[in-house]
């Protein structure tokens, strides 16, 4: 399999992976009556921890910081914000519609910025 191929189908499958975890959490505190804010922020840094540990280990193979990674949640937060607070959807579909916004928001800051070293991505 070519390389930018097999780097593609790896983070599919670590984003389909992270994005469950992140959205396991996130259900479980809403069951129990967790604001949407801390149920989003605390099922945000389980995600986040999920993805750049395999992201870093298997996916670009990296050795960046974690720090660049948390522009994500500000971003998410907001989203959400924007479609619970201000639009009205229930806070489960809310995350659903934010988590096509982050898939791919993450894998461009990911390949292009957060695992970047010297101009060139690991992979």
């Amino acid at each position: 399999m070519k390389d930018d191929t097999k780097e593609i189908v790896s983070y599919v499958f670590v984003g389909g992976m992270t994005t469950l975890v992140n959205y396991v959490v996130y259900f479980i505190l809403l069951k129990i009556h967790s604001h949407w804010l801390i149920a989003n922020s605390i099922s945000w840094i389980f995600a986040v921890l999920f993805a750049y540990y395999t992201n870093k280990r298997y996916v670009f193979k990296s050795t960046n910081n974690i720090k660049k990674e948390f522009m994500t949640l500000l971003i998410e937060n907001i989203c959400l914000y924007l479609l619970i607070d201000l639009l009205n959807l229930q806070p489960m579909i809310s995350k659903v519609c934010v988590s096509f916004i982050t898939i791919l928001s993450n894998y461009i800051l990911c390949k292009f910025k957060i695992f970047k070293e010297e101009g060139v991505c690991h992979g």
